[in-house]
């Protein structure tokens, strides 16, 4: 079924769909205590080069040996100096479920994100009509490709939980593809307020400004109930990715 044609009068009435319970990286996920999704990328619309020179299998070695459950890759090239190549290698040298965090509208996305080998991808609400998630999950999910939903408040959440989606990121960044990106410290926590409306299979991951400086400390994602925390610029621009992973880990399970 392509995207265009789905119903928009079904959406209000839709339940939350079957939870994957053989898909690795959601799998990786439901492991007891709050998790990590390492991030590579070179590169960030907001901040220009963060690590130019990373290599994608050295820095997702480094994630692996301080405690990540799981990758996120950035393989777009222009914003993010990434590539297939990158989740790729990736994941073939640690072995750990990786997500495609990029841009992802259609289902020709869905197909690639499978081909290039992931194991989840993203979609960001905002970026399509909500209409068109149920179908992309739906392809995802026949592929083996498990999907990270991402909602930037908590409308956005209860539209997502309504569609279906069973793995969720709460963006602190207001707004993704703005120049400006703000982020919201104290975003995480107060969608959280919104958790208990929510069937406790679905997953619930913090993204955006998590152990930065002066940024929102994982003892407190892990307080308000979250699964998993996606952190990117803290590890990519740390001078021993490890160390700091494991310290945050460590703060998360005090």
């Amino acid at each position: 079924m392509a995207a265009d044609d789905v119903d928009n009068a079904d959406v209000d009435e839709a339940e939350p769909g079957d939870i994957p319970h053989g898909h690795r990286f959601a799998a990786a996920l439901r492991e007891a205590g709050l998790s990590v999704i390492a991030e590579i990328k070179r590169r960030s619309p907001s901040r220009g080069a963060l690590r130019a020179d990373a290599d994608a299998a050295d820095l997702a070695s480094e994630y692996k040996a301080g405690g990540a459950a799981c990758l996120s890759v950035l393989t777009e090239s222009e914003r993010f100096s990434g590539s297939p190549e990158d989740l790729q290698a990736a994941k073939a040298v640690t072995g750990l479920p990786v997500l495609r965090k990029d841009f992802l509208r259609t289902l020709d996305d869905v197909r690639d994100s499978h081909a290039m080998g992931a194991d989840a991808m993203l979609v960001i609400l905002a970026d399509i009509d909500p209409a068109q998630l149920r179908p992309m999950q739906e392809l995802a999910l026949s592929l083996g490709v498990d999907v990270l939903t991402e909602v930037r408040d908590e409308a956005e959440l209860e539209t997502a939980v309504a569609l279906g989606a069973y793995m969720i990121a709460i963006n602190q960044r207001d707004n993704p593809e703005s120049t400006k990106f703000t982020v919201d410290y104290d975003k995480a926590v107060r969608v959280s307020r919104s958790f208990e409306h929510i069937d406790d299979r679905v997953l619930l991951i913090a993204a955006s400004g998590i152990g930065v400086p002066g940024g929102t400390s994982m003892r407190a994602i892990a307080e308000a109930g979250y699964d998993a925390a996606l952190i990117g610029e803290a590890l990519v621009v740390a001078d021993d990715p490890p160390e700091l992973l494991r310290d945050l880990l460590a703060d998360a399970a005090e």
